[in-house]
């Protein structure tokens, strides 16, 4: 029998291998058994790599996906960069070697901010919010604004590297953008002390800083606006003059704040604006009736800030009549009544003669005038600040016979920085910053 049998396991074999081969894979000739059973080992491999390719056609086509998106992202990117005037900022930026600007891409400021993490924001208001960021070590404030008018939109570029260029001891410094965005993202320079706005109204009832040092700071803060009215070029109009957007540095100097609603002064006078921006409480109503807005504009809420100086009141209120909410109205109704005393703030009368605080009272009229040509300039508000803040600190002073004084004396005692602090007793450093996480560049 055991002869007999080779045959048959041999025929067997052969069959194993020459059934057509879709019977035949995955099978092998078993001699002791004399069967044709599944090759585990076989399936197994074929099935692994079928995975592994079925993995890698799946990985091919992600990547795929992730190109196509990069580059449809790269492509909205250049459009908003285009669409900004990236392009001609690009090209001035070469012509004008040395020029220190810098455009950011959105990755860099994503970076400089932990993806634009809640706990670095240090302002917020309706037109932006800032971030502090980290950009070459250096603390800067990144501005993320909320919206721009198409017109903003089209001379973007070439506005900002205008602003890049005011260089003033009383101007924040707009360090460089970013225009790959659908809303263009600001760089400033980062200030650290503090508002006017926080001076003023403060929660800090301890801390009560002296008129002396008020007067001083608005004086900076008129020489800052009226040099971007003169001497920038072409003007510049801020278009959101209010006392939480004069910042103060270390030596609590004041310094101008957040360009987001500037604009060039037009050289057509005919040129209106598309979209009334501004702070209630401190806009013209010259330009809200008009849509044109002029440096006498920012005039009108630079008065609002020296009302505020003077009263230690808001300049808006949301509860009384509207005469009772205005801040400026309920002033030019005591101004009216010779009643300038029922408004000012008990401790300013306290520490200055009223021949200074109605000089002062006098000119934040003249900046509400409800015609734009009859106030006064910027450059004529910073020099009555200045003789102003001469007769305070020099109480025997009249007004006319400074200049003469002023030579006896040896010179312009006015110009230091100190914080004078008196009306309450002191509780803490003079140095001491206000808020470092206060509201300061927002709107």
């Amino acid at each position: 029998m055991q002869p007999q049998s080779m045959p048959f396991r041999w025929l067997l074999s052969q069959y194993c291998w020459k059934i057509p081969v879709f019977l035949s894979i995955g099978k092998k000739y078993v001699t002791e058994s004399n069967t044709c059973n599944p090759n585990i080992g076989f399936i197994i491999g074929v099935t692994m790599g079928l995975f592994g390719l079925m993995v890698i056609v799946m990985i091919t086509i992600f990547w795929g996906q992730m190109i196509i998106q990069k580059r449809n992202l790269d492509k909205v990117k250049q459009e908003y960069f285009r669409k900004h005037g990236g392009v001609l900022l690009f090209d001035k930026m070469k012509s004008e070697k040395g020029l220190a600007f810098n455009v950011f891409s959105e990755a860099e400021l994503i970076h400089a901010t932990d993806n634009f993490d809640s706990s670095r924001i240090i302002g917020k208001g309706g037109h932006g919010t800032v971030y502090k960021g980290i950009i070459k070590n250096m603390p800067v404030a990144i501005k993320r604004c909320a919206v721009v008018d198409e017109r903003q939109k089209k001379e973007f570029g070439q506005e900002m590297l205008i602003l890049s260029q005011i260089n003033h001891k009383n101007v924040v410094k707009l360090l460089g953008c970013c225009l790959e965005v659908e809303v263009p993202i600001l760089v400033y320079e980062f200030v650290l002390n503090g508002t006017l706005f926080e001076l003023i109204h403060g929660k800090n009832q301890a801390l009560q800083i002296s008129f002396n040092t008020l007067l001083r700071i608005a004086h900076e803060a008129a020489e800052g606006l009226s040099f971007l009215h003169l001497y920038a070029s072409p003007p510049i109009i801020h278009g959101d003059v209010k006392s939480s957007n004069i910042l103060l540095d270390d030596n609590h100097m004041a310094k101008v704040s957040d360009f987001g609603a500037s604009i060039l002064a037009p050289s057509d006078k005919e040129q209106f604006v598309t979209m009334v921006q501004g702070t209630c409480g401190y806009l013209d109503p010259e330009y809200m009736q008009t849509c044109q807005l002029t440096d006498k504009s920012d005039v009108y809420s630079f008065g609002v800030i020296l009302l505020e100086i003077l009263t230690g009141q808001l300049p808006l209120k949301l509860e009384g009549s509207e005469k009772q909410r205005s801040l400026s109205l309920i002033f030019l109704s005591a101004m009216k009544e010779n009643n300038l005393e029922a408004v000012l703030v008990n401790h300013v009368k306290g520490q200055e003669s009223m021949e200074l605080l109605r000089g002062l009272a006098d000119l934040a009229k003249k900046c509400l005038d409800m015609c734009g040509d009859n106030r006064p300039s910027m450059k004529e508000v910073a020099d009555e600040l200045n003789r102003l803040r001469k007769l305070s600190l020099h109480p025997w002073v009249r007004l006319g016979v400074e200049t003469e004084v002023e030579n006896l004396l040896g010179g312009d005692t006015t110009g230091g920085y100190e914080i004078e602090l008196s009306g309450y007793p002191m509780g803490e450093s003079e140095n001491q910053p206000i808020n470092p996480r206060s509201s300061y560049y927002a709107r």
